[in-house]
């Protein structure tokens, strides 16, 4: 029996997303989507056509198929997105084992099935195509949007960022009335408090390390455990990097209570808490809010 024949779109985006779920099993389940883009497009090979630009939005042929399909399978359970970062799910990793053709194929059916749904209801605006084109190029907008924030965020010196961490604090309601100046800090960057006299429990004992593309070890984290001596304390550990998952589940682990904010927590925390800063602080790290239309699902 003769193969079935696919369309060009079909084949970059079986050899998209087989690569892209290789790319995440291998970062360990969840990696930022642009940086799964670049790994994408080092690995693989495309050709003219797929390297092409859409003269319209001007955004890469293969790169925009990618997007559209991943929608897919978001909705096949396979992975999730969230501000910019994709995750593979426990079922995406087992999608791997069908192969890059069945995989997409059972992506698709999982698409198929939510559609079916969604017609059912007479209040959708948008459906079909143009719902997954919508949220393919909002997905691809928060992404560029996340990496421009990381991009800045990045090029701040360890002080900028301390002091960044402090004043999201301060937006927060605690008071820091203690911030590190330059030097030792015996591992302890900032002492926050509920209220003005610290009489007040918790106190929030914080330490701050601004290491991007880097992995905060599990025995950074027990030496910050080590540090909460009195009753009441709380300890919070802020990086602009991620953590390993020795770490996090040491802080899920320990006696003491440990907070851990990874880069994607502060960007969302600084978002959430924009309004209360004031114009100074909010030029660490000015943002512009865009509103796109969107559904409930």
């Amino acid at each position: 029996m003769a193969q079935q024949k696919i369309s060009k779109s079909k084949a970059v985006a079986q050899k998209t997303l087989y690569a892209a779920f290789q790319i995440l099993k291998e970062a360990g389940g969840e990696m930022n989507g642009s940086d799964v883009i670049d790994k994408i497009r080092e690995s693989v090979s495309f050709t003219d056509w797929e390297k092409e630009r859409y003269e319209k939005t001007g955004y890469i042929r293969w790169e925009s198929i990618l997007h559209f399909y991943t929608i897919d399978c978001v909705k096949a359970g396979f992975m999730r997105k969230n501000k910019g970062v994709w995750y593979l799910t426990e079922d995406g990793e087992k999608a791997l084992e069908l192969g890059a053709e069945q995989l997409l194929n059972k992506a698709q059916a999982a698409y198929r099935k939510w559609k079916s749904a969604q017609e059912q209801s007479k209040d959708k605006e948008l459906e079909g195509s143009e719902t997954q084109s919508q949220q393919a190029l909002i997905d691809k907008y928060e992404e560029e949007a996340l990496e421009g924030i990381r991009k800045h965020l990045y090029s701040k010196n360890p002080y900028d960022f301390q002091d960044m961490v402090a004043a999201l604090l301060r937006a927060m309601g605690y008071y820091t009335p203690h911030i590190a100046s330059r030097g030792k800090d015996g591992g302890i960057d900032v002492i926050a408090y509920g209220d003005p006299l610290g009489t007040k429990e918790p106190r929030i004992k914080v330490q701050v390390k601004h290491r991007p593309d880097a992995s905060i070890p599990v025995d950074d984290i027990r030496q910050l455990i080590g540090l909460l001596s009195r009753s009441g304390d709380v300890g919070l550990f802020v990086t602009s990097g991620r953590f390993t998952s020795e770490a996090e589940k040491a802080a899920r682990e320990s006696h003491k209570h440990i907070e851990l904010i990874n880069f994607q927590r502060f960007i969302t925390l600084w978002q959430e808490n924009y309004q209360d800063f004031s114009d100074e602080t909010k030029n660490m790290l000015p943002l512009q809010p865009i509103y796109f239309l969107g559904t409930n699902e």
